[in-house]
């Protein structure tokens, strides 16, 4: 909840603080890098954090070590790539928005890269006090240096990057002070411990770049439209924003329950698997329902604090993401089930599914569909029909440019649905798990954690 609400007030300062194009290209900063965070990462996090939770003392060595070998070598390439494209074609960067990312993300992989070695293995360890301590300080102190630009210093995007850029250095250097990291136990990395993290990470990687291609492709493919451009991508962020209202509850349980779940898997304790999964998956549905409600019914007024009244339109777009909500948690510990059975191909191809189905949606949605609305906008303004297209937008430009994005939104509950029902296809195969036990479980664990809170409840059955 820290990080999510840190998160939320620096998107709020940011998108004040810099004009639509210029925070525009933020998003396309943080964005791409998020993306590349997932290939870097993907590679071991999911697989370290696995065998970690079964590791005894000399495997643990290697496997930390390997870690290192291994984040060392994706970062130096990814930096290389993305330095020599910039240089071989840099009016082209330029021009598509993403210069920041190409010149500026290589140096942010190489000073972040401790600390995230460091949250890959407290998550492991579940020591999430001090990864609260960490991201506490990464993000808390952004949010500070915000502040104080936004009523004091009232700098430019530049200044705000280096500063961004500082804080991640300084997150760095404290978890290599407190040895969080393990960067001492590099010497104990051996072939086997980085053969056995690729193996797994081949398709964790792929998993997790999925993963986030089904968010960040809607972004990627919004700032390449000639039509929605930077403006667009800046428009649909606030809305996209909002959903991390959704995840905040969900992001820790999938943090707790994969460890949990993995750990029963290397024991051969299949229906411990299958009961975390069963009650994680119904409890968090559930428990969503009512923050969903609250922000179907409340879109406007969350979309007014958090982007201003510039960006009031696109309220129904945060309604259609509340709807997207809904499938969310089914869909996030189906894939964590998976991998925590040992099954990471699998989940690597529930994702490509998913990411084909949002990356054609949103091409046919942004390059063609959108043309359609545009002219058929234009068309009857023109010809002044009755067609209630005015009380959307001030103009054909603006409604078919809202319609666009609204129809780019609808297609990530598209996609979500499709990941649900091929995930459920494989987790049967290898669990033989039964879809309605995730509500039955589920309300008995929101029953029994609500006896375990009020006691004099005496109703709630134990069982």
């Amino acid at each position: 909840m820290v990080v999510a609400v840190f998160g939320f007030f620096s998107f709020l300062i940011l998108v004040r603080t810099l004009d639509p194009d210029y925070f525009g290209e933020w998003v396309l900063y943080i964005t791409a890098g998020n993306f590349i965070e997932m290939l870097r990462f993907g590679i071991t996090r999911t697989a370290i954090i696995r065998f970690l939770s079964g590791a005894k003392d000399n495997e643990r060595k290697k496997l930390i070590g390997a870690n290192w070998i291994i984040g060392l070598g994706t970062t130096t390439v990814v930096a290389a790539l993305l330095w020599i494209t910039y240089n071989i074609f840099p009016t082209v960067v330029s021009n598509s928005g993403f210069s920041l990312f190409f010149i500026w993300y290589p140096v942010l992989a190489f000073v972040n890269l401790p600390f995230n070695n460091a949250l890959s293995i407290l998550q492991a360890d579940q020591r999430f006090d001090r990864i609260l301590l960490i991201r506490t300080l990464n993000v808390g102190s952004f949010v500070v240096f915000l502040l104080v630009n936004f009523f004091v210093l009232h700098w430019g995007l530049m200044l705000i990057l280096y500063v961004h850029l500082a804080i991640n250095l300084l997150t760095s250097v404290f978890s290599l002070i407190l040895r969080w990291d393990g960067i001492t136990n590099i010497i104990h990395a051996g072939k086997n411990a980085i053969k056995e993290l690729l193996d797994f990470g081949k398709y964790t990687t792929g998993t997790l770049i999925g993963s986030n291609l089904l968010k960040s492709s809607d972004t990627f493919i919004i700032g390449l439209s000639p039509f929605l451009g930077t403006a667009g991508v800046a428009f649909y962020s606030v809305p996209l924003k909002l959903t991390e209202i959704l995840e905040i509850p969900l992001r820790s349980t999938v943090a707790t329950a994969f460890p949990r779940m993995s750990k029963a898997s290397i024991q051969k304790n299949v229906e411990e698997v299958k009961n975390i999964y069963y009650a994680y998956t119904g409890a968090m549905t559930y428990l969503l329902i009512p923050v969903i409600i609250i922000g179907f019914i409340f879109a406007e007024e969350f979309v007014l604090i958090l982007g201003g009244r510039e960006y009031l339109e696109t309220a129904t777009i945060f309604r259609i993401f509340c709807v997207y909500g809904l499938f969310l948690p089914i869909d996030k510990f189906t894939g964590v089930a998976l991998d925590s059975i040992n099954k990471p191909k699998k989940n690597f191809y529930k994702v490509l599914y998913m990411a084909f189905a949002n990356i054609f949606g949103d091409s046919v949605v942004i390059f063609l569909v959108s043309k359609f609305l545009l002219g058929f906008s234009l068309a009857a303004l023109l010809i002044g029909s009755d067609t209630g297209i005015s009380y959307l937008s001030e103009s054909a430009t603006g409604y078919a440019f809202i319609t666009t994005l609204e129809l780019v939104a609808t297609v990530t509950i598209v996609f979500t649905i499709i990941g649900i029902i091929v995930g459920q296809y494989y987790l049967r195969q290898e669990t033989k798990i039964q879809f309605k036990q995730i509500f039955i479980h589920g309300w008995g664990f929101i029953l029994y954690m609500l006896e375990s809170a009020i006691p004099r409840l005496k109703f709630i059955k134990k069982d």
